[in-house]
């Protein structure tokens, strides 16, 4: 089995719905959900809009390789409604991003693991403390909260009281 973190978001729709059904989905497509953090709300980052995102980590256990772990995501997304457009940031109903897969660094094309902005990100680094702490990132070899720590991401980000 290989561990995978999954970040789910999404500000269109019913945002809390949107991420239990990902949830849902993700234990049926691509693996054991083993943690899950709190959901947080945050403001978009990229891009302006006035709806904020809700946003969770996911800690799975899969048999899946990372680029068919990819696969069942957008199938995923595409099911919850994702339309892609463009490269450039937008609302969406669900987004998920695979942030580490095991400590393997991958480069391809279509797939970088570990995503490359989450050290950029407070609403990734926020949930991803909650509940992985001491994982360390293989490329920057950080832990989590120290990543947390030297974030420059002003962008709030508040722990919502749902489950």
């Amino acid at each position: 089995m290989n561990e995978a973190i999954l970040l789910l978001g999404g500000n269109e729709g019913d945002r809390y719905e949107n991420l239990k059904k990902a949830v849902t989905l993700i234990e049926k497509n691509a693996g054991v959900v083993q943690r899950q953090s709190s959901i947080y709300e945050s403001e978009p980052w990229g891009f302006e809009t006035d709806k904020f995102f809700l946003n969770m980590i996911v800690i799975i256990d899969t048999k899946l390789s990372p680029e068919t772990l990819l696969q069942e995501i957008h199938k995923i997304e595409k099911r919850l409604g994702r339309k892609r457009v463009g490269k450039e940031y937008a609302s969406r109903t669900i987004d998920i991003d695979i942030l580490f897969y095991n400590d393997e660094i991958i480069a391809l094309p279509t797939l970088q693991i570990p995503h490359p902005r989450l050290h950029e990100r407070m609403f990734t680094l926020a949930p991803l403390c909650e509940i992985s702490s001491e994982k360390k990132h293989p490329v920057f070899q950080k832990n989590m909260t120290t990543l947390l720590r030297d974030c420059r991401d002003t962008l709030k980000v508040y722990k919502k009281n749902l489950k």
